[in-house]
């Protein structure tokens, strides 16, 4: 009787541990020695090199957070495991713990803040409009009867539809089943225009066989606040998480690894994405905040 109870007794602990640790992070990667970092494979901020290598601006920027994590913590020692997600299993797999912290290139918004947590805001997105040089399109007035292109799964021509300024124009829509195929389209001519969010367009452009043969032109179509997610409440991971962001601003680590990937050759080709840094991307920099994109106003 009395093995029975203290069976029982150890079997409860074990249990009440694993459900403590399942809603602290901190405790979870103290415990394991590790933290599991979800990762893009193909992003304007973060993409692989192959062979398990994963580089880009967000990825280096959660590098950097899981140092601080590390002091934090006091470990000698704290492993990265990377787990390359995408735009259909990011959630999920933050949710049930098979990802700890998530930096790739995910909006923070309403919707998903119903789903996980985010934390302050790293980079603010901006829908544009890439054409050829020679177009003569300028913004959204010069679109009418023209052949757009967007990728497959994303809302980037609905975002220009809702735009005041498309009202009355009429123009044909083809979808490249990614970013590389729709990129291809504009090249080849079968489409006039590609739209997409900016750092998307400047990598593409930057990659091309003639990169002084593309622009960015026009109004901003949208502002999506790019943000690291992680599980909902959880108040100290964020915190933790937060604070390295902070740290990351004021001490200009963030500004040098914007420079490094946007403004500086970047593997593998060696070519400069040449997307300067953003107004909207400095004043959420200037000002921490984890707002949702609903709360951005396009101006």
């Amino acid at each position: 009787m009395k093995k029975h109870l203290l069976a029982f007794a150890v079997a409860a602990v074990a249990a009440g541990s694993a459900f403590a640790q399942a809603g602290d992070t901190l405790a979870k990667i103290k415990s394991s020695g590790s933290i599991t970092l979800g990762v893009r494979e193909s992003s304007g901020l973060g993409y692989t090199l192959g062979n398990g290598k994963y580089v880009g601006f967000h990825t280096e920027m959660a590098e950097n957070v899981v140092s601080d994590l590390q002091k934090q913590l006091g470990l000698a020692k704290l492993d990265i495991k990377y787990q390359p997600v995408t735009s259909q299993n990011r959630v999920p797999l933050v949710q049930n713990g098979t990802v700890d912290l998530e930096c790739g290139s995910t909006t923070n918004n309403q919707s998903r803040q119903k789903d996980a947590a985010f934390a302050f805001t790293t980079y603010v997105e901006e829908v544009r409009i890439a054409v050829k040089a020679n177009s003569g399109i300028t913004g959204i007035k010069d679109l009418n009867g023209k052949t757009l292109v967007t990728t497959t799964g994303t809302t980037s021509v609905q975002t220009l539809r809702k735009n005041k300024r498309a009202d009355g124009l009429t123009f044909k829509e083809v979808m490249g089943k990614d970013h590389a195929d729709s990129f291809l389209m504009l090249e080849s001519g079968r489409a006039d225009a590609f739209v997409m969010d900016g750092s998307i367009l400047a990598a593409n452009i930057s990659k091309s066989k003639a990169p002084a043969d593309y622009k960015v032109v026009g109004e901003v179509l949208s502002v999506e606040p790019i943000a690291c997610m992680l599980r909902k409440d959880d108040a100290a991971f964020k915190k933790a998480v937060d604070d390295s962001i902070v740290r990351q601003i004021k001490d200009g680590s963030l500004e040098k690894l914007y420079d490094k990937w946007f403004m500086q050759p970047i593997p593998p080709n060696n070519v400069k994405v040449g997307l300067p840094l953003s107004a909207a991307t400095k004043d959420a920099w200037a000002n921490p905040n984890d707002k949702p994109m609903e709360a951005y106003e396009v101006k």
